[in-house]
């Protein structure tokens, strides 16, 4: 192979490698703005519906907001949560839900989009409860 076709080919690479991740940072920042107010007018709200529920059921869970994101742990042990983030290494970036909970010394974790293939600004409150809702199973089994 002649090494100037490898360069022409490197070079149309690098280019586009740098096209794209102007477009993947710009997707990123539209993304980002979207789900602040997804978090702030969906995601918070039902969590804390959920959260009011549980705790009439006298289970005991906090609800805690960390930067860009929402969280629901059990109380006692601060490991074994269920949550929604932005997950802005995906093209394009999406919502994910996340569960994690211990039994004994293994770790179990469960990270999927909310809902596979929606926009950020296409999610509803549905969407949230019914992740929530597929993966409280483990935490109230007690």
């Amino acid at each position: 192979m002649e090494i100037s076709e490898v360069r022409r080919r490197l070079i149309h690479r690098m280019d586009q490698a740098r096209r794209e991740g102007v477009a993947q940072r710009e997707a990123v920042g539209a993304a980002r703005e979207d789900f602040d107010r997804f978090l702030a007018h969906v995601a918070t709200p039902v969590f804390r519906q959920v959260h009011g529920a549980l705790k009439a059921e006298r289970l005991r869970f906090t609800l805690s907001t960390p930067a860009g994101s929402v969280q629901l742990s059990l109380d006692g042990a601060p490991d074994d949560a269920i949550s929604v983030e932005l997950d802005t290494a995906s093209r394009p970036p999406s919502v994910i839900g996340r569960a994690t909970f211990t039994r004994g010394r293994r770790v179990e974790s469960v990270e999927r989009p909310l809902r596979a293939g929606a926009a950020v600004a296409e999610l509803t409150d549905e969407d949230v409860l019914e992740f929530i809702l597929s993966q409280i199973g483990p935490f109230v089994e007690r």
